[in-house]
């Protein structure tokens, strides 16, 4: 079942560990499809680390729940859902998926093996093909090229800081699958 939109209008941390273990559908030539195993939750003005402060850039934050939000980072392009009702900035950054179908695209795109493939926020990207074109997309809409449907629960969830940022709130907003061989290694 594709998770609905009102899954996305809540806490982002929340939606950030429930969606550990769901999987990301993307239409290609050949579908692909990954298990979430890593996420970050990121909040509004209040957030050190968010975008939301970037005006012109994070314009996407600013609106509904379950809308992709997808902008570059040192030349890699960086997948988030945005969580709360519009007008209330805030956001889950996919870190890495388990590759589950379409692998051999998956490779080729990264020009590597199963190990390195998409254990990180870039090789991930890369490897489904994601950028700038699906900014926008709504990932409730089984019919859209983007979405992410239900999946396995049974596994413990690890957490730590965010990877990256400068600076950093309190809590520990980065969270895993434990154990999981496709997390990114800070």
């Amino acid at each position: 079942m594709v998770l609905p939109k009102k899954f996305y209008r809540r806490d982002a941390a929340t939606v950030a560990q429930e969606l550990l273990g769901c999987i990301l559908v993307k239409r290609d030539t050949t579908p692909l499809t990954g298990m979430i195993v890593e996420t970050e939750a990121y909040y509004g003005l209040s957030d050190p680390a968010s975008r939301a402060k970037h005006a012109k850039m994070a314009a996407p934050m600013w609106n509904d729940a379950g809308t992709a939000f997808i902008y570059m980072v040192h030349g890699h392009w960086l997948f988030n859902i945005i969580t709360m009702p519009k007008g209330s900035p805030s956001g889950v950054l996919i870190r890495a998926v388990e590759p589950l179908k379409g692998r051999d695209v998956m490779m080729e795109r990264r020009g590597t093996g199963i190990s390195n493939l998409t254990s990180g926020p870039g090789k991930f990207t890369k490897a489904f093909g994601i950028d700038s074109s699906h900014n926008g997309m709504k990932v409730y809409d089984r019919k859209g090229v983007l979405y992410i449907r239900e999946g396995r629960k049974n596994f413990e969830i690890a957490r730590s800081g965010r990877i990256g940022v400068r600076e950093d709130l309190p809590v520990p907003l980065r969270f895993y699958i434990r154990g999981n061989r496709f997390v990114s290694r800070p």
